[in-house]
């Protein structure tokens, strides 16, 4: 049995891992799980603010006490997850009497009499999926035989709606190669609801911001989920934009901070078929060519053009507030009495404009606190909102682009880090400096 202080150990390094897993490849990610103890391990399925990717893997690669502690996890909330009690409601649905007189005639034959195939399936979902995966679900309740590898060539040849696809993503058990394949419509028109398929295929566990990234075709869509418009309906939650921003961002880094190649890769994007990763590869490759796409698909839409420009990366902003601004910067480095007293300050420094979401996590100590959003915002009814999300999503920008470029693709340095950072005292572009140097001020074994 754990003592009292191995068992606080295990649990500030459980937070600790969740904060450096916002900020980490999926490789990384789990070497980082991979290398914790089964105490941390528990703490970390019942923490908080685990990243939803993280979930994803630990789901797909951890053992059956890692499901059991994340199924028991209260705060893990909006992602009906493979394990989690979310399916089950779409298992209770049934096709509603009215509908069933339709489907019988453009069948031609009683669905009663036997299970769909998979063609008689994919003719209804082209049908009744146009917007909405509620008429799709009433479908999905039919009893049907359906063959994966099937369905990927029928998505292939003419793309289904996305409120088809949508509702496959929460009832059908779908092999990963199939996911990725309904999620590829390189024919398909951007309509309201395009979004909607990869939204879900996150938040169910499918997929990680990673993967979707790899797969998702037009390319124009993946530049256009790390921002979407503000539209009422299914969105990213704040911490699955900075996931999906993040993982975006990781598929620009060949672009680099060369204007031309951003210019290129504005050009090319309305009308390039394929994966951002491929784009990206043939923009910096010099083989792109001449853009070529449908009509009107040659000039950039208005979103596209402002999700580019979202990230790009831009030249510092000269810093305005003078003397007011210096003192912000250096009570961050400062605690006062009191935590209430502490957020109310940087509130109203973020507020003014004297401080950014940037500056917090490169000038607060000590870095975990400055990782945690909680610690300088307060905390919030709801682990996926918070009434600052310019500077949250900022911090996390800033904290991505640190680890990225101190610790690089090296596991052994991303474990260093999340080993020292619990009993760290000091600011987290120093901490990166210590790790990176090899002089670890960590207490741990």
């Amino acid at each position: 049995m754990s003592t009292a202080v191995e068992d606080r150990g295990s649990r500030r390094l459980a937070w600790c891992v969740a904060q450096v897993l916002r900020h980490a490849p999926d490789h990384i990610a789990l070497a980082l799980l991979h290398r914790l103890d089964r105490p941390a391990r528990k703490y970390l399925c019942r923490d908080e603010w685990l990243p939803a990717s993280a979930v994803t893997l630990l789901l797909r690669h951890g053992a059956e006490a890692d499901r059991h502690y994340i199924a028991r996890n209260p705060h893990v909330v909006g992602r009906p997850l493979p394990g989690l009690p979310g399916p089950a409601r779409y298992a209770r649905r049934r096709t509603p009497p009215e509908l069933l007189p339709l489907l019988r005639a453009e069948l031609g034959r009683d669905p009663a009499d036997g299970p769909l195939t998979t063609g008689e399936l994919t003719g209804l979902l082209r049908r009744h999926g146009i917007r909405r995966p509620r008429a799709a679900l009433d479908v999905l309740r039919l009893p049907y035989d359906l063959d994966p590898e099937q369905l990927a060539a029928e998505h292939a040849r003419r793309p289904l709606p996305p409120g088809s696809t949508e509702a496959l993503l929460l009832v059908a058990d779908l092999p990963v190669r199939t996911v990725r394949t309904l999620l590829t419509a390189p024919a398909a028109a951007d309509g309201r609801s395009w979004h909607r398929p990869a939204v879900r295929a996150v938040r169910m566990g499918r997929l990680t911001h990673e993967e979707l990234v790899a797969c998702v075709a037009p390319a124009r869509r993946t530049l256009l989920l790390g921002h979407l418009p503000a539209y009422p309906g299914l969105r990213w939650t704040l911490p699955e934009q900075a996931g999906m921003r993040a993982a975006v961002t990781r598929a620009l880094a060949p672009l680099a901070d060369d204007p031309r190649l951003w210019s290129e890769l504005l050009r090319h994007a309305p009308g390039f078929p394929g994966p951002l990763p491929e784009l990206v590869a043939a923009v910096t490759g010099g083989t792109a060519g001449s853009p070529a796409g449908p009509a009107g698909a040659d000039a950039p839409h208005e979103d596209l053009v402002r999700a580019v420009r979202r990230l790009a990366p831009t030249a510092a902003e000269p810093a305005t507030g003078g003397v007011e601004r210096e003192l912000a910067l250096a009570s961050l480095a400062v605690p006062m009495e009191t935590v209430e007293e502490d957020v109310r300050w940087v509130r109203d420094c973020l507020d003014r404009g004297l401080l950014t979401g940037a500056d917090v996590v490169r000038h607060k100590l000590p870095a975990c606190w400055a990782l945690d959003e909680e610690h300088w915002l307060g905390a919030v009814d709801h682990p996926d909102r918070h009434d600052r999300p310019d500077a949250v999503l900022a911090a996390r920008a800033e904290a991505d682009r640190l680890f990225a470029l101190a610790l690089g693709e090296d596991p052994d340095a991303w474990w260093r880090v999340a080993r020292t950072l619990p009993d760290f005292a000091g600011t987290l572009p120093h901490l990166l400096l210590r790790v990176t140097d090899g002089d670890s001020v960590s207490t741990r074994p």
